[in-house]
């Protein structure tokens, strides 16, 4: 095969990959949009228990003070040892509700998300999901840990396969490109660096959707206690790579408080660094040239709160709603650095605050540009 069709060749099949990954996605949010709920009217309240009753999962129904509203027989059969006891529960408490299972309670109530865990009974761990509703209201899915755990392990066996499929052709053409970029001349010479460049991209995307599909299937955990540690250690090292490309543009980062004030937060080391990491790079994209970014460290109550702020143009209305979702990218006139991003970034970020029982939130700072806080444990 000569250079001039190898070329074309290997640059076609490493842009159609990167197609076919992104209209996979785009499919599949469509198929999600069409099957979403529509009523146009009322649903009557004793159709609702009905079906709840009459479901294969157990559900379990709480108002704000964890009073039981209503809990269905496979709830019971699931979490009650003596059928007799079942009319006897009026409360949560009634069930001896593990210290997790609390702790799921009180972080679906706190940011209004969906969480799932495990609810351990004696011997037997049971799969919940807890889905929060209006004041305080919680309902909760419940079934046996195998089905839950069997889907996951099903999952991440296809995120191998993929990974495997996917890495061994990137893997290829980018050997043939490095192959071609000595050879290359003039013109083809600059669609060689196109070629390079998008299949560098095209590995980036893979690795961070890898890396969703891991933390998509990480249940919320509070068995094994985390490691304490002050997140201004990680800031420093997740700045020491980004650096590079921070000084060409004169861009700095300060970080408050100093060291004489204690900061600890109770999560992954690893993927604190790698949630770090993108915010930074987040702001470092959307920054003027010789600005700052600010970062700071707050405790409140229990939790920490670590904000990142830029001094780029702000969010639109349509980025405040939507830039945690998957390959969402804003208006690309308020990109002031070199690049774009995968379009996971901050999607990252949002699972790996959800798995390690916190979240992510973002607003417009009263004196210009964006902020992004990270809300952790605090240790």
């Amino acid at each position: 095969m000569t250079m001039q069709t190898a070329l074309p060749l290997a640059l076609g099949f490493g842009l159609g990959a990167l197609s076919v990954g992104l209209w996979r996605e785009g499919n599949r949010k469509k198929k999600v949009m069409a099957t979403r709920l529509r009523r146009r009217q009322p649903i009557p309240e004793l159709q609702l228990r009905e079906w709840i009753s009459a479901a294969p999962q157990g559900w379990l129904v709480l108002d704000a003070q964890n009073r039981i509203e209503i809990i269905n027989e496979r709830a019971e059969s699931l979490l009650v040892k003596e059928s007799s006891l079942a009319p006897q529960l009026q409360h949560l408490n009634d069930l001896e509700p593990s210290a997790e299972l609390l702790h799921l309670l009180e972080l679906s109530r706190n940011t209004r998300l969906a969480q799932r865990g495990e609810w351990s009974l004696g011997r037997n761990d049971l799969s919940v999901r807890v889905m929060p509703g209006e004041r305080g209201w919680l309902a909760l899915q419940i079934d046996g840990s195998n089905p839950l755990k069997n889907q996951l392990k099903q999952q991440e066996q296809w995120v191998s396969d993929v990974a495997h499929e996917l890495k061994t052709p990137i893997t290829a053409l980018r050997l043939v490109s490095e192959s071609l970029a000595l050879r290359a001349e003039g013109r083809q010479a600059v669609l060689v660096e196109r070629l390079e460049k998008e299949l560098e991209r095209l590995q980036r995307l893979v690795g961070d959707l890898l890396d969703l599909s891991r933390l998509d299937n990480t249940l919320v955990s509070r068995r094994k206690r985390p490691a304490c540690i002050d997140p201004r250690d990680v800031v420093g090292q997740a700045w020491s790579t980004l650096q590079e490309l921070a000084q060409p543009r004169g861009i700095g980062l300060s970080v408050q408080p100093t060291r004489d004030q204690a900061r600890q937060v109770a999560v992954d080391p690893a993927r604190l660094h790698q949630a770090l990491f993108n915010l930074i790079d987040n702001a470092l994209r959307y920054s003027p040239d010789g600005s700052s970014i600010e970062l700071s460290i707050e405790e409140r109550d229990r939790w920490c709160l670590i904000a990142v702020r830029d001094q780029g143009p702000g969010l639109s209305e349509e980025d405040l709603e939507r830039m945690f979702e998957r390959f969402y990218r804003g208006d690309p006139a308020r990109v002031r650095g070199p690049g774009s991003g995968s379009g996971l970034g901050l999607a990252i970020v949002r699972q790996i605050a959800l798995s390690q029982g916190g979240l992510v939130r973002a607003r417009n700072h009263p004196e210009g540009g964006a902020v992004i806080e990270l809300l952790l444990p605090k240790a």
